[in-house]
């Protein structure tokens, strides 16, 4: 599977490079982070969330907000 069949499947706009936020449910309350799309493993993304040496795999939908660049 590829990006491509991500973005089709789960209609996001899901593209390398693309930033995202992902919501934590961690036991002690959940937290806000923010990463970069490194790419993607089956039907999941590789996401590296900022601070960090390594990505991790992701669901293209579950607790997972696009963001967009802002053009004035």
């Amino acid at each position: 599977m590829s990006m491509a069949y991500i973005r089709r499947h789960y209609k996001v706009p899901a593209r390398r490079g693309t930033r995202v936020e992902y919501m934590s449910s961690a036991r002690d309350g959940s937290e806000l982070m923010q990463g970069t799309i490194v790419g993607s493993t089956g039907a999941y993304l590789r996401v590296r969330l900022d601070g960090n040496k390594h990505s991790g795999r992701f669901h293209p939908t579950w607790n997972i907000v696009y963001l967009t660049e802002q053009t004035p």
